[in-house]
């Protein structure tokens, strides 16, 4: 009998990755439950969900062809998740998945990432999402052009890491 994902990713201490690694294998050795992992992001558990994130960008290291077909899933599913661990995934799997994307997936992704990058408090998810929207901008003057006073507003940031990197994009874009 195959072990519900879900079950697997429950429990133990909320900073650990659990069984992580497990599921992360599981889903090498059998693609066809790829599915089942990205339906944990439905858990009611944000433990769940976090190391559902966290073996999402496992996957997409190895596997990436796995995620491309779930590229519209994660736009309009995952992208309205209130949870800092999906939204910051979400920046680093764009930009993975980005040379994949139609036109409208680009401005999809795009909308998400502006939003968390101007609304967002979380470290994490504006330390990433600066770093994809300055790669992202390299080739798009509009973009560039919203995104440096959104980096001039975080290079004032207490957080040292996100005023850190703010002022370190704003020198490289």
């Amino acid at each position: 009998m195959t072990e519900d994902f879900e079950a697997m990713l429950t429990g133990g201490h909320p900073n650990s990755l659990g069984r992580t690694m497990e599921v992360v294998e599981t889903v090498f050795g059998s693609p066809e439950r790829f599915d089942e992992l990205y339906l944990c992001y439905r858990s009611q558990d944000e433990v769940v969900r976090l190391r559902v994130s966290n073996a999402m960008r496992r996957v997409e290291a190895e596997r990436h062809d796995l995620l491309v077909p779930y590229i519209d899933r994660f736009i309009e599913e995952i992208g309205v998740l209130d949870q800092p661990s999906a939204q910051w995934t979400l920046a680093k799997l764009f930009e993975a998945l980005r040379p994949d994307m139609t036109p409208a997936q680009e401005a999809g992704a795009l909308a998400i990432m502006r939003r968390n990058l101007a609304e967002h408090d979380d470290w994490i998810v504006l330390n990433n999402t600066m770093e994809a929207l300055s790669n992202w901008s390299k080739n798009d003057a509009d973009l560039r052009a919203w995104l440096v006073p959104h980096l001039e507003r975080l290079a004032n940031d207490s957080r040292k890491s996100v005023s850190g990197r703010a002022r370190k994009l704003i020198a490289k874009i």
